[in-house]
């Protein structure tokens, strides 16, 4: 078996992978979308709220479809020797590639301005909506008291909110759960946001944070050079 033989036929395994993992996290995302009680039922402990299945769902089909596309044009085009569909699948790589570079670029250097940004979305949305919306108000209680935070910034993002008006009180993970949760014992508490706390906590995992990221860039990197080099041996025919 030559090189060029060897190469496609990884080439066409490697993405037949891909495009079956694709399928399957958008089969899995439609029907929780559809039915997303009967996968409660099966997977219970997984998720505690019909809306965080949903908002799961969402991503799993996102995550299926491009999986699905570049997997689709890695193998067809390998399969069929198709530079039309090599070059697509490169350029597809590529663009995911470029844009989680971006991504990660932003999150290093403007880490104070998507704090910014983020207060002015999602306090006023605090104070209007937690209490309010149960879906919200479940969706964060979830986060405060696994994450061991308090609110974006502080317990301060409460103040003068719906919650705080008809209670009287701030959240109870504000107070480290300790009663009543009201100002002094929330300043004393001095639990922190939960912007805070996530960047600790990515901080913290850095190591493999860091390294299921190399090893995603690397597999981009792999498969744009093998597709290209398809691509080129193709040329040469």
């Amino acid at each position: 078996m030559g090189c060029f033989t060897f190469i496609k036929v990884m080439m066409i395994l490697f993405n037949l992978a891909i495009f079956l993992g694709g399928g399957t996290l958008l089969g899995v995302g439609i029907w929780v979308t559809m039915d997303g009680q009967s996968f409660l039922d099966i997977f219970g402990t997984l998720s505690s709220s019909v809306l965080q299945v949903v908002n799961v769902s969402y991503f799993l089909i996102v995550i299926g479809s491009i999986l699905l596309v570049i997997g689709f044009l890695g193998c067809c085009g390998a399969q069929k020797e198709s530079k039309c569909l090599l070059m697509m699948f490169f350029s597809v790589v590529l663009i995911i590639f470029i844009a989680e570079i971006a991504a990660a670029v932003v999150a290093l250097v403007y880490t104070g301005l998507a704090e910014t940004l983020l207060t002015a979305v999602v306090t006023p949305l605090l104070k209007e909506k937690y209490g309010v919306d149960r879906s919200l108000t479940h969706i964060w209680n979830v986060t405060m008291n696994e994450v061991h935070c308090c609110g974006l910034n502080n317990y301060t993002d409460f103040t003068n909110s719906y919650w705080y008006q008809e209670h009287g009180t701030y959240p109870e993970p504000c107070c480290k759960d300790r009663q009543p949760c009201n100002g002094t014992l929330a300043a004393q508490s001095e639990v922190p946001g939960c912007f805070d706390q996530i960047l600790e906590e990515i901080k913290t995992n850095a190591g493999v944070v860091g390294g299921v990221a190399a090893g995603i860039a690397a597999l981009e990197i792999a498969a744009m050079a093998v597709s290209m080099y398809l691509y080129c041996e193709l040329d040469q025919k």
